[in-house]
């Protein structure tokens, strides 16, 4: 790390920035924590949902942990220790990702797929309470707009 100071001097965050950045650090904190509890208390976890709903999406319910981490933010080795568990719990399987010797795919059991099954109503619920119907069809949509620009991706990709 490095100990030199920037010649550049911080733009500091008006009163106006400093409110939206704080209220928007609190809305996901707050919405991710209460769609957590709902998952938890179904036994999984966010980062299980996460891989869950991603392997399914794919015709052959598997997809290679290092997408799959990149797709998370995660670093592949946190990815890999995550997947142990979820391997242990029947969720997943590994098996060799044909396209990188080094890696591995991550595939949808059938245990992983009723699981998700019937966790999915509940979660979706979940979005719903807590998310989708605390804003009216326009904020929604200027949301999904905002959230895809900061995320880098076009509109229609999420």
């Amino acid at each position: 790390m490095s100990t030199k100071r920037s010649d550049t001097a911080a733009r500091w965050l008006g009163p106006e920035e400093e409110h939206a950045w704080r209220a928007y650090r609190r809305m996901v904190t707050v919405v991710q924590a209460r769609t957590a509890q709902d998952l938890a208390e179904l036994g999984l976890s966010e980062p299980d949902y996460e891989v869950l709903s991603t392997l399914s999406e794919r015709s052959d319910g598997s997809g290679a942990l290092r997408e799959q981490a990149a797709k998370m933010e995660w670093s592949r080795s946190r990815l890999s220790r995550h997947a142990t568990r979820m391997e242990a719990r029947g969720l997943i399987r590994r098996a060799p990702d044909p396209d990188d010797g080094r890696g591995c795919l991550l595939v949808l059991t059938e245990m992983g797929l009723d699981t998700l099954r019937q966790a999915a109503p509940t979660h979706v619920a979940s979005v719903r309470r807590h998310f989708v119907d605390q804003l009216d069809p326009q904020e929604l949509a200027v949301l999904g707009r905002i959230a895809a620009k900061l995320a880098g991706e076009p509109e229609d990709s999420l």
